[in-house]
């Protein structure tokens, strides 16, 4: 019965049994048969595949499938995940017969489809939905201009390398984080980074900030990005997907001296 509840749709049947106050025994169950439709690929380290991940624990999608994949293995560029996904990257999403392959879309898609569900990740107002979003997009230049400098040797051949080049790309990594640093500092103590709650923003831009701190970043430099480290590691999302590979810290030369 709640199979065939949840097939003829799963956002309308939350909201009324939401409405109805029904035993939360039957709203964790069908949160289970929701989650058994999922299917993710997904490779450790990964800050693309830690979104994603955060996304459904965030949606309480607990139950859902995963394929954990080894880059070094090239298992990514497999059959499996060129059935679905023709570029072979990871992560790799699907939903029932709906496959989303860029992790911002994945999120979005989790946020969209399973909306009453979990938590809101994006909020009603306008004008709080407008900050959300320039800080998802402001973390590819965050990401950009962090793999420059922490890619740079896998990135660039040797023949090819400059120190001017690497200079300078640290330089501009120092640049936006000193910027991201100045967005916390115009926010209250124990903010997230759009607002006083836990947003969509987080689950794009925190895995690149837990990145730059597992490779080494001084912290105390920018005091209110490490405390917003703090907070966003202890919440039970966040360490429900934690990578094993963060697990100890990699202290490496072009990070730490920033």
């Amino acid at each position: 019965m709640l199979r065939a509840l949840y097939s003829s749709g799963t956002v309308s049947v939350v909201e009324q049994t939401e409405r109805a106050v029904v035993p939360l025994r039957f709203l964790l169950v069908l949160s289970i048969l929701m989650a058994e439709d999922i299917l993710l690929y997904w490779g450790s380290g990964s800050p693309p595949c830690w979104r994603v991940m955060i996304a459904l624990e965030e949606k309480n999608l607990h139950g859902y499938k995963s394929k954990p994949l080894s880059f070094k293995q090239q298992e990514h560029k497999g059959p499996e995940v060129l059935a679905l996904n023709p570029r072979g990257q990871i992560p790799t999403f699907k939903h029932g017969d709906i496959v989303v392959n860029e992790s911002i879309a994945a999120c979005m898609y989790l946020e969209s489809r399973f909306k009453s569900q979990g938590s809101q990740l994006m909020p009603d107002s306008v004008t709080e939905q407008a900050l959300v979003l320039q800080r998802m997009f402001e973390c590819i230049t965050m990401q950009k201009k962090m793999y420059d400098v922490v890619f740079y040797e896998w990135f660039v051949p040797e023949g090819e390398r400059h120190e001017s080049a690497l200079k300078r790309n640290k330089e501009n990594l120092t640049t936006e984080l000193k910027l991201w640093e100045s967005y916390m500092q115009k926010l209250d103590k124990g903010s997230y980074l759009a607002g006083k709650s836990f947003s969509m923003a987080d689950v794009v831009c925190f895995p690149y900030i837990a990145l730059l701190v597992w490779f080494g970043l001084n912290t105390e430099r920018y005091p209110r990005l490490g405390e917003y480290y703090e907070l966003v590691k202890e919440r039970p999302s966040v360490k429900a997907s934690w990578p094993q590979r963060l697990e100890n810290p990699q202290d490496q030369d072009n990070i730490n001296g920033l």
